[in-house]
């Protein structure tokens, strides 16, 4: 069974960082691509980063240069480093893993900038 658990989430302030870490129980880890989303109450979820088998990372317009995805093939592992983060980065932060036709969701992990 395939199973992704984020990590890494809390309350931060303003300007502060949080990294978030993705841990995935998939058979051929290196194969998926791997991205980030987030969803904040009331809103629909959205693509804020994403990291493809070969290390090609793209993102949202509006967390470049201040986010970076990157992936440990070694450790399955995918991780969102989050830096000078602003109350409108509040949101539930989604792992997901894609190839082909398949994806799978982790269960997101809660993330709250706010003084």
């Amino acid at each position: 069974q395939v199973q992704l658990v984020e990590s890494g989430g809390g309350l931060v302030q303003p300007g502060g960082s949080l990294r978030l870490s993705c841990a995935a129980s998939l058979s051929i880890f290196s194969i998926y691509t791997m991205y980030w989303y987030r969803q904040a109450p009331g809103k629909q979820r959205e693509l804020v980063a994403t990291i493809t088998s070969g290390g090609s990372a793209n993102y949202k317009d509006s967390v470049k240069g201040r986010f970076t995805i990157s992936r440990d093939n070694a450790k399955n592992m995918v991780y969102l480093q989050m830096s000078s983060l602003k109350p409108e980065d509040t949101a539930v932060y989604y792992c997901n893993a894609g190839y082909g036709s398949s994806s799978y969701w982790g269960q997101g992990t809660q993330v709250t900038v706010s003084s």
